[in-house]
């Protein structure tokens, strides 16, 4: 197996983020990467299907790769995701130990890994991340801003 590089791990997640908009989940994907580069999980958003306020694509891509690689310390592993975590998602980066986080879009709202907060990094904390953000931030984040538009539209309608 031919280990993806973070460019291809990244054309996953936006697939992934692209198949949970057409579900009618906010398009967010997300993958896991393990030491030897062999993608281990992927998911995207399934709040709304599952009804479940956790399922978020990064909580369920951590998930996923603990079950794949039996274990929970994800310590040599990376998650590459369309935009940056919120404070619940950080924290599950933390918790599992992540070595490193690359994220498209910034989330100016909610984003825990740099812009309104940094609890990846947080010093307080038992374990910090390496963070890479704007990885074709462009393109991810136009895939949440077209989503959120068609949902007012819809909503108007």
């Amino acid at each position: 197996m031919i280990p993806v590089t973070d460019e291809e791990a990244m054309d996953i997640a936006m697939a992934q983020a692209r198949a949970g908009g057409a579900a009618g989940e906010i398009p967010i994907g997300a993958v896991v990467v393990d030491g030897d580069g062999r993608i281990v999980a992927r998911a995207h958003n399934s709040r709304e299907t599952l009804r479940d306020p956790t399922a978020h694509a990064e909580v369920l891509a951590l998930r996923e790769a603990a079950t794949a690689l039996g274990r929970w310390r994800l310590d040599d592993c990376t998650m590459v995701v369309t935009l940056e975590p919120c404070p619940m998602c950080a924290g599950a980066v933390v918790m599992s130990r992540v070595r490193r986080l690359i994220f498209g879009a910034w989330n100016e709202e909610y984003g825990a890994a740099g812009s309104r907060w940094d609890l990846v990094r947080d010093r307080r904390l038992n374990h910090r991340s390496e963070v890479i953000g704007g990885l074709r931030a462009d393109e991810c984040g136009a895939m949440v801003t077209e989503f959120m538009v068609s949902q007012r539209v819809a909503a108007e309608e």
